[in-house]
């Protein structure tokens, strides 16, 4: 009997499983030709202290689905007369700690910011995401190498209002025809 009652319940639950380790879809932004105009003023609203929630792929381009949490703190500040900012940021974990910085840097004759980011752990500065804002949300690519293959990287920063932020990378294999999404972090503001 009580096998018989707990079958429906089983269907139940199964799809919901299911549908809580599908790989998450990363963000597209507007399409756009050009940035909306005079991007050096795009990173403005992010200065000041943020809380950082960061969900991380543990083995990106392996086929996993296994994600790490991390909570910590990102502070960002001006830099070069606000034409720069640097975030520095600390997050910890049951995987560990990650502690970086990223230097943006706004080129205004290509209306582009650089996305400089180096970890602690690495010690060196990885190859620049470049790219600009377009109705509110920032898309930015490089070209890297993962575990020895030639990837594509993609930096979305999306969600933005005075008080949070979501950041996401994802990694291709393809070009750009398909993206794994390895990096979420959502910010929200400190008092």
């Amino acid at each position: 009997m009580l096998r018989r009652l707990l079958a429906p319940a089983i269907l139940l639950v199964l799809p919901a499983a299911a549908l809580a380790q599908r790989a998450p879809v990363p963000t597209t932004c507007p399409a756009a030709t050009t940035p909306d105009g005079d991007g050096q003023k795009d990173f403005d609203w992010e200065i000041g202290s943020w809380t950082t929630h960061l969900k991380r792929l543990k083995s990106p381009l392996s086929g996993s689905t296994t994600w790490v949490e991390y909570r910590g703190t990102s502070e960002v500040r001006p830099v070069m007369g606000g034409r720069a900012n640097l975030v520095e940021l600390k997050v910890e974990g049951p995987a560990g700690r990650i502690e970086g910085a990223s230097l943006r840097l706004y080129n205004p004759h290509a209306r582009q910011w650089s996305l400089n980011f180096a970890s602690a752990g690495g010690g060196v500065l990885t190859p620049a995401p470049i790219g600009a804002f377009h109705k509110g949300c920032g898309e930015f690519y490089a070209q890297d190498s993962w575990e020895g293959r030639a990837i594509l990287v993609r930096f979305v920063i999306s969600d933005i209002t005075p008080n949070a932020a979501r950041f996401e990378q994802a990694f291709s294999t393809d070009g750009g025809k398909s993206w794994e999404l390895n990096w979420i972090a959502v910010d929200t503001r400190r008092p």
